[in-house]
């Protein structure tokens, strides 16, 4: 299924239904008075995210959604039937954003939460509500509402703890495969992952997190080379990055340390607050070294690339060598990291003198 992570689309509530202007007429009840019921209320238009659901495909094609509208009130009391509600179900961690304010609108970010993007119309008034004692056979009845309109843009941002950056052919992808039940495309040539995947690394029975790879990022991302720039965004949630180094790139050529300080300048063009998360570097492929070199090689990455507070792993993809320690301090570290959340929410949810 082709992964969509874009969309725009129209919604409208549906209008409400007319009230009705009518007086009862039954034999031998001579002046039976004002019996117009009400219109009912239109159709409304709501958000539900959904687990089961990964890509914004089905509103890529199909972008009008309209709510039926409320039924007309008629004689005899009767009150028109409401419009049935519309609900669009989304991956969870997509944001709806209105088109013309830029205001967000919702934020799906937990499985079943529902926020309503078009309100329906309310219904009229039957004459049934203006009779009074000055006004006893009452003709006026009021028309039903127009329901809400709204251009909106959905964006899915996925929700992950640790996202993986790195150059193409860096060996993201078989880490993921290595750690996690993920299985992405690998092979020898760039740009071999063309849309994020997701992964849950199990670390115990009861401890576990969610890993995301994106497309690999080159220079000159910020300005639209390569793919990666256009997930980024999927990163924007996590709580950790690991910058991923080729200790043995296919072109000798080439220099991984202006290449990750490259990539860690394109981070920071494209977004502040993703480049300030906190990075890790991970050093991969150390199986294609020689054992005589891998201190050296090591010493000079971590000078070159590591603040003295960076974390540094050196492990192998393909045999898993290292894996292990580095799952089990990812796991260490977002544990902390929603620990952390959780006292915070706590604090602004009780604290006396927050607004």
């Amino acid at each position: 299924m082709k992964f969509v992570d874009e969309a725009r689309i129209e919604v409208q509530g549906g209008k409400g239904g007319n009230g009705a202007a009518s007086f009862r007429r039954e034999k031998f009840i001579p002046k039976g008075g004002p019996d117009g019921g009400d219109g009912g209320r239109g159709g409304s238009v709501w958000a539900v995210a959904d687990r089961n659901i990964n890509t914004l495909v089905d509103y890529r094609y199909t972008r009008k959604f309209f709510a039926p509208n409320g039924e007309n009130g008629r004689g005899a009391d009767c009150y028109g039937a409401g419009g049935k509600d519309i609900e669009l179900r989304m991956p969870v961690g997509t944001i709806v954003r209105d088109t013309d304010t830029g205001e967000t609108v919702a934020d799906l970010n937990h499985h079943g939460a529902r926020q309503l993007l078009a309100a329906g119309g309310k219904g009229g008034l039957g004459n049934l509500h203006f009779k009074s004692s000055v006004n006893r056979a009452p003709k006026q009845c009021t028309p039903g509402e127009p329901g809400q309109y709204r251009s909106l843009e959905l964006e899915l941002k996925v929700l992950a703890d640790v996202g993986l950056l790195g150059l193409p052919n860096a060996g993201k992808s078989t880490f993921i495969t290595a750690v996690s039940n993920a299985r992405p495309k690998i092979a020898d040539y760039p740009f071999t992952t063309l849309h994020p995947h997701l992964g849950v690394v199990r670390v115990g029975p009861e401890q576990s997190f969610v890993l995301a790879d994106v497309p690999g990022l080159i220079e000159g991302a910020a300005e639209g080379a390569g793919l990666g720039h256009l997930f980024l965004r999927h990163l924007s949630r996590t709580k950790v990055l690991l910058h991923v180094i080729d200790a043995a790139p296919l072109d000798e050529g080439a220099d991984p340390i202006a290449q990750a300080k490259a990539l860690a300048l394109e981070l920071e063009k494209y977004d502040p607050a993703l480049a300030a998360k906190p990075r890790w570097l991970v050093i991969n492929k150390i199986d294609l070294v020689d054992e005589a070199d891998r201190d050296a090689l090591v010493a000079k990455y971590r000078e070159a690339l590591a603040d003295e507070d960076t974390p540094v792993y050196v492990i192998s993809a393909a045999t898993r060598e290292g894996c292990d320690e580095l799952v089990k301090a990812l796991a260490q570290a977002i544990d902390e990291a929603r620990r952390e959340e959780v006292a915070f929410l706590d604090d602004e949810r009780f604290d006396p003198t927050a607004d």
